[in-house]
């Protein structure tokens, strides 16, 4: 269940609780994905495929206004590093 506002889609401080519910959740997700890089998946359609099921699902949740605000909040993120794995910056 999503603690997550409605008006806004933002990130809470997470409880160890919820912490817990997102490392589960991030593990499940990368075992799937190793799996089907090993099946020979293209990790770039791997990437698309992704990015398009969680914005339909954050769409569907949050509506569509939300959710473009939380993508065009995601570029400064990028750039700052947030999702840069040390050693793999390209």
């Amino acid at each position: 269940m999503s603690t997550l506002p409605h008006s806004q889609i933002a990130i809470p401080e997470a409880g160890e609780t919820e912490a817990d519910d997102r490392h589960a959740a991030l593990s499940y997700l990368n075992d799937a994905w190793v799996e089907a890089v090993r099946d020979g998946l293209d990790e770039d359609c791997l990437v698309q495929a992704a990015l398009f099921a969680a914005l339909r699902s954050l769409v569907a949740t949050y509506g569509e206004e939300p959710c473009a605000a939380f993508v065009e909040r995601l570029a400064g993120k990028v750039r700052a590093g947030e999702y840069t794995l040390v050693g793999r910056a390209h």
